[in-house]
């Protein structure tokens, strides 16, 4: 494979995690505030301590800080037409729309969720403006059996946002798992129901996690997709858009939790 990683060693305990500098875990017990997500085209500038998310298609988004920074989550080697060159990509290989095994290399920092088998992988990627990290799980293998440590939950520390991507879940993260997550401020989950944790269990998570922004992915139906939402109804508001993209704060986080459902779009160059 093409891609370089930063660092490959088996998945550290919690307890070291939490060592690491974190504003997430440093902030776990936080409550969010203030009302408004704004609607933007992924490439207009990003406002000061704001941050654009764009849903490309089923687990890839687009983040983009006001510095210009832009981070594509489970990156598989295309985003569209825009002549864009990602400054970080992370990658899952449960399944191969999660990742590519040929990564432009003009892509600085290309971050796979897995190492070696079993092992996992640990990610620090810290670029000033952005810091990245991981959080190992494990996934089923397509012909039965698993691989620990396969899956990596990532979580982006931006604008003193924490914004987590939960990957290709296929179980109830552990208590320790839950603390190196820490406090997200907005997360997106995976809710096909069926690849991925069932519909119930990954409720179950996003409730513990108590997010105030939730963005479903992966979902593969627009009945799959009610079903979600209908299970989330009575704890967070919806918000359904005619959009692939909005703007965040950490000073524009609803006061109630709320799911918001985007319109995946691939990166146009004509925008």
């Amino acid at each position: 494979m093409l891609f370089t990683v930063l660092t490959l060693r088996a998945a550290v305990p919690s307890q070291a995690q939490d060592r690491r500098p974190s504003h997430c875990i440093a902030i776990a017990d936080a409550m969010p505030g203030g009302a408004v997500l704004h609607r933007a085209a992924w490439n207009d500038p990003v406002p000061e301590q704001m941050v654009r998310l764009h849903h490309i298609a089923h687990a890839s988004f687009l983040i983009r800080t006001p510095g210009g920074l832009n981070v594509v989550t489970d990156f598989t080697g295309f985003t569209g037409s825009a002549a864009m060159i990602p400054d970080v990509v992370t990658m899952n290989h449960a399944h191969e729309t999660h990742w590519t095994a040929h990564p432009d290399p003009a892509i600085p920092h290309v971050l796979p969720g897995w190492g070696a088998f079993g092992e996992g992988i640990d990610h620090h990627l810290d670029l000033g403006e952005v810091l990245v990290r991981n959080v190992p799980t494990d996934i089923r293998s397509p012909g039965g059996g698993g691989e620990a440590n396969g899956n990596s939950i990532f979580i982006f520390e931006v604008a003193g946002l924490c914004i987590g991507h939960l990957g290709h879940l296929h179980h109830m993260p552990s208590d320790a798992q839950f603390a190196a997550i820490g406090r997200l401020d907005v997360v997106m989950a995976p809710v096909d129901g069926g690849l991925t944790l069932p519909l119930p269990e990954m409720i179950a998570v996003l409730r513990r996690l108590r997010s105030s922004v939730v963005i479903p992915m992966h979902w593969f139906s627009g009945t799959g997709l009610r079903g979600f939402l209908a299970g989330m109804a009575d704890d967070f508001e919806i918000d359904i858009r005619d959009a692939p993209s909005f703007e965040v704060s950490l000073r524009t986080l609803p006061s109630r939790p709320t799911v918001v459902v985007l319109r995946p779009a691939f990166l146009n160059g004509d925008e």
